[in-house]
């Protein structure tokens, strides 16, 4: 592996990590900060929205500035970030931090692919952005459980520290290792951007983006709560069952680009958003019980990210027929879907911790889940009429 490569792939890990390790140590940042849940909760919400804004934006805004120098002013961006979080003595200046590198984090995966591909020849082109954002799920395996044990025993704030000292030695690894010379043409204007928003047929599939992966947030975002305040489980065995939870995630990855490969994408999702419902639904019933509710997060893990690939891969099929001129535009906007997820789900899981509890937060997940399933059933119809084939993503990738 290319050593700027490897570089790109530890900037993945520290953005995935810090992304996600909030929802373990929302019970302790919480408490410190002397806040309720549903507002330490937003903390999720303010960083996905940053993203899901600021990288349509600062991408188009940066088109002109060379990718190394872009990268390395991203990361010095992120590093600084998560340095105010772990200074942060108020829960506004850790909102601040967290829109900081919430920025930061939109604009990385658009550039860092961009480089990625640069790094290799080109029919290892895909390779190799495969092997940078493994370290997001590397962070979802390792990151967030031993960022959620580090917060619990030596406080939230260290969490952020160690976390920037990722992001510092990813920083130098890309000023020592990126070459200046990486290529690339202009990203789309604002303008042809705003285009891609006025196709129903992707508007649709963003909304099956938002809407099946933000309602997993519902509950997931107060996971830890749970596991703590009904399962009964200590700090120590929240980030344990967090481990757990992110090797599952691994394999469900796995699994749901798999299936994706084989049945297409509009099976595939049907079929994640369903197990996906059943989970969250059990949920509510196992919650109470340690030893069940291990099982059912085990399950969760194995479906709450498997519809990822199977989405990306429909954006791109669509785009392909809809708004043929701008598919990559179409398929970062996907990313942004994900982003209005997260944050619209966090922020609803808020709502209902603080005016129903904690218990209600899976069942009503589910309910949303089951939504996401009604929108792609429904743009599965559409596209028979229309008379598009449910295509495998081998097939959209090598049509792409």
């Amino acid at each position: 592996m290319p050593l700027a490569l490897l570089a790109l792939t530890l900037s993945a890990f520290a953005i995935g990590t810090t992304e996600f390790v909030i929802v373990g140590l929302i019970p302790t940042i919480a408490h410190d900060l002397g806040t309720s849940l549903p507002s330490a909760g937003l903390l999720v919400s303010l960083y996905a929205l940053s993203v899901a804004i600021g990288a349509p934006l600062l991408t188009a805004l940066t088109g002109r500035v060379p990718r190394k120098v872009l990268l390395v002013g991203l990361m010095v961006l992120f590093t600084l970030g998560n340095l105010v979080a772990w200074q942060a003595p108020s829960y506004e200046s850790l909102i601040i931090a967290r829109i900081l590198t919430g920025l930061a984090h939109g604009v990385f995966f658009s550039v860092g692919s961009i480089i990625a591909t640069n790094l290799v020849p080109k029919d290892k082109a895909a390779s190799a952005i495969a092997t940078m954002f493994s370290g997001m799920t590397v962070a979802f395996v390792t990151g967030i459980p031993l960022g959620t044990f580090i917060g619990q025993h030596f406080g939230w704030r260290t969490t952020f520290l160690v976390v920037s000292a990722f992001g510092l030695i990813a920083l130098i690894g890309s000023l020592l290792f990126v070459p200046k010379n990486i290529q690339h043409s202009a990203p789309a204007s604002l303008l042809r951007q705003a285009k891609v928003l006025t196709q129903p047929r992707l508007l649709l599939v963003y909304a099956m983006t938002a809407v099946g992966y933000g309602g997993s947030l519902i509950a997931f975002t107060y996971l830890a709560p749970i596991l703590e305040d009904l399962s009964g489980f200590s700090p120590n065995m929240v980030s344990v069952v967090l481990l757990a939870y992110g090797i599952s995630v691994a394999f469900g990855n796995i699994w749901g680009g798999k299936m994706a490969d084989r049945k297409g994408p509009v099976k595939t999702l049907k079929t994640i958003f369903l197990l996906l419902a059943v989970v969250l639904a059990i949920l509510t019933f196992t919650a109470a019980s340690p030893w069940l509710v291990v099982l059912t997060v085990l399950a969760w893990g194995a479906v709450a990210f498997g519809n990822v690939p199977a989405l990306q891969v429909y954006v791109v099929k669509q785009a392909e027929h809809f708004a043929p001129d701008a598919v990559d535009v179409a398929s970062g906007f996907n990313i942004a879907a994900f982003n209005l997820g997260v944050a619209g789900g966090s922020w609803a899981g808020g709502l209902i911790v603080e005016h129903l509890g904690l218990a209600h937060t899976p069942w009503i997940a589910a309910l949303v889940v089951l939504f996401a399933y009604g929108l792609t059933v429904l743009s599965g119809r559409l596209d028979q009429r229309s008379g598009l084939a449910d295509v495998s993503s081998s097939t959209v990738v090598a049509g792409h």
